[in-house]
């Protein structure tokens, strides 16, 4: 006799996918945004390059202490009350930099919207993956991703409309942010809470009723008892647990990759692509129009990364684009050293958007949402996502230093090296996750 088979309402799981991951978007308005606005900072605050870095890196120091924040909330109060208050938190923040009179009072406001980004870098995959059925999590995680680089696409496009309204320009490309925040809060008013946080806290009646909305009642019987057998014998985590001998190695798959899609250096890109660009003689509306090139590359291999990522899987995805990375960089360091013309900069530079967004980017989320067991994916996220961070500020600090003392081209040598460190590591250390449910990967991550 033939097991029932499992269906689900793909509809509606895609749209609770797409309103969670409006977190992404404004993730990439806050991302991006700075890249157009440093040319204008630069003369408004009189940057020199210790401040050039601190005012770019202090998004990370806020997101550092969100993440925190947020694993606290998730696993207390829930997933949705900590997606609403990153949206109040991206309002709020994005009024302040518009406002601001002071570098002091921007860094800060610059501080707090890192806090709303915190948040939500963690959040939003976390509720993906968990109200995802296996065989789609990858893509539906990835959703999250995809709306970042839109935000980064979209942003770079008002930056370079905003370019030519004078001085003041700046304050219109920050304060804009309100807007797409508003829509996140009202759409995550919407949202239901995630079923396996529901169970954790004993919800059992309302963790159902979640997943009749998502699939048949085969599905909900199985992920019902799948949950249950997850959470025997878990009491209140401490983030003393997340570093227990039997999840250890999980742990630090997940930290290790964290850090590697930061210090491999396309955050610099990103960032910096003002500074990249002007070293080889570009002029102000090309640097913007070369961040407009950089966030469609960016969208167009993000989709491209969402409808492989379940097919071929993530460590092939990985292992690709690190090596890619780590040989492509060597060839624009050469470049940048010998001042080639900004066009040829211009491929190579696109090429590593290209590589970093099938790979890197999405699939690191992907990973670090689905690795964890139910018990501790709270605690543990929010410590994965804490070092990326981390790792974010160090990249996004020292290149401004770095570029003045050793020269623009001088950092990507040390960041190939750190791509090929990546590759040997993903090589050694990552097992396939695609197709298991969160519970299988569960009895399998010691593995990891």
């Amino acid at each position: 006799m033939n097991k029932p088979k499992q269906s689900f309402n793909s509809p509606y799981i895609l749209l609770i996918s797409f309103i969670s991951a409006l977190g992404g978007y404004l993730f990439g308005f806050d991302f991006a945004v700075i890249s157009g606005a440093l040319p204008f900072l630069k003369n408004e605050f009189l940057l020199d390059a210790w401040n050039e870095g601190f005012l770019t890196g202090s998004l990370a120091l806020g997101c550092i202490l969100g993440c925190l924040a947020a694993g606290q909330l998730a696993d207390r109060y829930g997933r949705k009350p900590g997606l609403m208050l990153s949206a109040c938190i991206f309002a709020a923040s994005s009024l302040g930099m518009a406002f601001s009179t002071t570098l002091n009072v921007f860094i800060l406001s610059r501080f707090v919207a890192g806090i709303g980004v915190g948040m939500a870098s963690m959040l939003s995959p976390m509720y993906i993956a968990e109200i995802s059925p296996a065989d789609k999590r990858g893509r539906n995680v990835a959703i999250n991703q995809l709306t970042i680089v839109v935000g980064i696409l979209i942003t770079n496009l008002v930056n370079y409309k905003l370019s030519g309204a004078g001085p003041e320009a700046w304050r219109w490309m920050f304060g804009l942010g309100v807007v797409p925040s508003v829509l996140f809060l009202l759409g995550v008013i919407w949202l239901p809470e995630s079923p396996r946080w529901l169970m954790k806290a004993g919800k059992r009646e309302q963790a159902e009723a979640v997943l009749k909305k998502i699939g048949s009642d085969v599905y909900v019987s199985t992920t019902m008892s799948d949950i249950g057998k997850s959470l025997v014998g878990t009491n209140k985590v401490s983030y003393k647990a997340v570093f227990d001998k039997a999840v250890r190695p999980a742990v630090v798959v997940g930290i290790t990759l964290a850090v590697f899609q930061q210090l491999c250096g396309i955050n610099v890109v990103f960032n910096y692509t003002s500074t990249i660009f002007e070293s080889v003689g570009a002029s102000l509306n090309q640097q913007l129009l070369e961040t407009v090139s950089i966030g469609a590359v960016n969208l167009l291999f993000t989709l491209l990364a969402m409808w492989q990522v379940d097919k071929l899987g993530r460590r092939p995805l990985m292992l690709i684009g690190a090596l890619g990375l780590a040989i492509n960089y060597v060839i624009l360091a050469y470049l940048l050293q010998n001042q080639a013309a900004a066009g040829l900069v211009s491929v190579f530079v696109l090429l590593a958007i290209g590589l970093y967004s099938t790979s890197l980017a999405p699939v690191t989320w992907v990973l670090i949402s689905e690795i964890f067991p139910n018990r501790i994916r709270g605690a543990a996220s929010s410590i994965a996502i804490v070092s990326l961070w981390g790792a974010y500020f160090i990249l996004v600090f020292t290149f401004p230093i770095l570029a003045k003392k050793i020269g623009t081209y001088g950092p990507f040598y040390m960041y190939a090296l750190i791509c090929f460190l990546g590759f040997l590591f993903v090589l050694r250390k990552v097992r396939e996750t695609k197709g298991q449910t969160l519970e299988q990967l569960e009895d399998n991550f010691i593995s990891h």
